[in-house]
């Protein structure tokens, strides 16, 4: 139920920004801005927790010692968390700023089914990591309307292991989550029907390796400038965000209006209209689309408020599948962008599997499972041959001390508070 309304007000809250600048661009130098300001504000004061994805919030609890765990449940999950994830992102996508709600969702789930604990007379540890997870898992199916990629992401990106017990619990909640979310926005295609020929030729392998290579470089430039910002930042930003936070917000608000103005639009918001407009042939983007949203994505979430990275990552792989099909015109349109989304969010992400799985059920795309597999896999290890998983180190550079993550799980270290908290 949360799910659906908070689609439904995300929605809501983007067009509510496109009306307010019709026919008069200018105001989006005092709206963005100004609100970019509001939801820093906000964050900073009552809502620390929720900035950001949620996700790094969830990998952090889950591999949280015993010790751990107490604390960084009542700094990151709980009704305030949940609140402030909601209205926060909100007052974010009603500034245009290029935020989604896919990752605040997992968050919120999480923190809902994380409240559930309350009510067990005998409840433990292992019970609350299971809610968790089984949040997690029903937060992304319900945005997404993709239970199978919900399951996956669950198991691949947030636990990193496979237990039965905690899986029937993750199920069950995903079923019903499921079908909550069936009975009140019934069922749909995030992106809508592709329709890409019966066989595609052996020399559908170039696109193929193509979009993998430019997908895994793009994405793995897009993680080092989340986790190397101080690297390429100007100083005085950097003195900025430290003495005065909302006037840094200030500025970031003004870049991420001058690059949607300078677009006409095209990087306002999280890009699902823009994506699903190409992918269906009803709006071509300009070619410069995927770098455009690139820089408006990274200038969005240096600002720390709330918002997810899953459509606005989409979306930039919608454009880059522009780049490639202007080498390959030959290859169906619809084809290579079910390619390179997939590749772009298994690039971000660096979990392969998840991406082409959210991609296939976004579009019914079970034609595609193989590209797309092929596809993911490679931009997947290219970005991890520069970066190390996003999400991972985020939440270990946001709630633990630094330290060499193991294969397949945390060092255990103290929570320390995340930037700007």
């Amino acid at each position: 139920m949360v799910s659906v309304f908070y689609a439904d007000a995300s929605t809501k809250a983007s067009n509510a920004f496109l009306g307010w600048i019709a026919g008069r661009s200018w105001l989006a130098f005092v709206i963005t801005p100004s609100l970019s300001v509001l939801a820093l504000f906000l964050t900073r004061r009552w809502f620390t927790g929720s900035e950001g994805s949620g996700i790094p919030q969830v990998i952090a609890a889950l591999h949280a010692t015993r010790t751990e765990e107490s604390t960084l449940m009542r700094r990151l999950f709980g009704l305030r968390v949940v609140v402030g994830k909601i209205v926060v992102s909100l007052i974010g996508l009603l500034g245009g700023l290029t935020i989604g709600r896919e990752g605040p969702t997992v968050h919120i789930g999480a923190a809902l089914m994380a409240e559930i604990r309350h009510f067990y007379p005998h409840r433990n540890a292992q019970l609350e990591r299971r809610l968790l997870l089984a949040g997690a898992a029903a937060g992304l199916s319900a945005a997404f309307n993709t239970p199978l990629a919900g399951i996956i992401f669950a198991i691949e990106e947030l636990a990193r292991d496979f237990e039965s017990r905690t899986n029937g619990i993750m199920i069950t909640a995903v079923v019903f989550s499921g079908l909550t979310s069936l009975a009140l926005a019934g069922n749909y295609l995030y992106f809508g029907q592709i329709y890409v020929p019966e066989n595609l030729g052996a020399a559908f392998v170039l696109p193929v390796a193509c979009s993998a290579v430019l997908c895994g470089l793009l994405g793995a430039a897009f993680n080092l400038a989340l986790l190397k910002w101080r690297t390429w930042m100007p100083d005085w930003l950097i003195a900025l965000r430290a003495r005065w936070p909302l006037l840094y917000a200030l500025a970031i608000g003004i870049v991420v209006a001058g690059l949607g103005v300078g677009t006409h639009g095209e990087t306002w918001g999280s890009g699902y209209e823009q994506a699903r407009h190409l992918l269906t042939g009803s709006a071509p983007l300009s070619e410069a689309y995927a770098a455009t949203k690139w820089c408006a994505m990274v200038m969005t979430y240096m600002v720390g408020i709330p918002g997810g990275l899953f459509s606005p990552s989409l979306s930039i792989g919608a454009g880059l599948a522009q780049w490639v099909h202007a080498a390959f015109a030959w290859a169906p349109m619809a084809a290579v962008i079910a390619l390179c989304m997939a590749g772009y969010l298994a690039a971000v992400t660096q979990s392969p599997i998840t991406s082409f799985v959210i991609v296939m059920e976004m579009t019914n795309g079970t034609g595609m499972v193989i590209p797309m597999m092929a596809t993911a896999l490679v931009a997947s290890r290219i970005s991890g041959a520069f970066t190390p998983p996003l999400y991972e180190a985020l939440a270990k550079s946001n709630y633990f001390h630094v330290g060499a993550l193991p294969t397949g799980g945390f060092l255990q270290k103290k929570p320390v508070p995340p930037p700007g908290a």
